[in-house]
Order: C-alpha cells, then structure tokens, then sequence
C-alpha cells in the first residue's frame, strides 16, 4: 500500500535533510501539513509532498533558463 501521509523524519530521510529544516519548511509554509494527535506532530500528505517537489524543480528550471539567457546576452557578436 502506498503511503498517503508522511511524518517529518519520513521527509527529513527522502530528502537528506535534516528534521529541523523539514519543520522550517512547514512554519514557512513552502511545505503544506497539518497537526495531529495531543503532541501536534505533523503530517504531510504525499500529494502536498509530490506538489513541493514539482514546485522546487520548477524554480530550478527557471533559474537555469535565467542563466542560459544571461549567458545568451553576454557574448554579443
């Protein structure tokens, strides 16, 4: 069965991060969770997971094509 929701150490792992960065990520709200149980431990669904990812990898396409551009403009013929 496929997961449908990850703790902060089941993200913290996939990414090769640390936990403390994924609960940054939260509190900044770039990764979307929510709280459960009596201790407020969160959770992220694997779609807002998935959506974050495909988010970072659209920065980083976006960054690439501004440098590709930049590099473009600088060698003028």
């Amino acid at each position: 069965m496929t997961e449908r929701f990850f703790t902060v150490a089941d993200i913290a792992e996939m990414l090769k991060v640390a936990p403390a960065t994924v609960r940054s990520l939260i509190k900044s709200g770039e990764l979307e969770a929510f709280l459960v149980g009596k201790r407020g431990e969160f959770r992220v669904e694997a779609s807002k997971f998935d959506a974050y990812i495909e988010a970072q990898h659209a920065k980083h396409r976006q960054s690439v094509a501004g440098h590709a551009a930049a590099d473009t403009d600088t060698h003028i013929a």
